[in-house]
């Protein structure tokens, strides 16, 4: 077992909430199901199991960083 940090959850398109958390020791970012909805039909989301990145990817909207010069 190692020890995780939360970055903060979501709630995917199909009523599943994941949680996203990063791995102390080696900066790894891991997604769980925390919860799986109750109309979902995907077989991959099953509660406290793994994500890929690139399920979630879809369904998780990432923030945009914006850089403004100021002079």
């Amino acid at each position: 077992m190692s020890l995780v940090r939360l970055l903060g959850f979501r709630t995917l398109n199909c009523g599943c909430v994941i949680g996203r958390y990063r791995e102390v020791a080696t900066s790894r970012e891991l997604t769980y199901v925390e919860e799986k909805g109750q109309a979902c039909d995907s077989y991959g989301h099953r509660r406290n199991h793994t994500i890929t990145p690139d399920r979630g990817a879809a369904a998780v909207p990432q923030v945009a960083s914006l850089a403004i010069k100021v002079s």
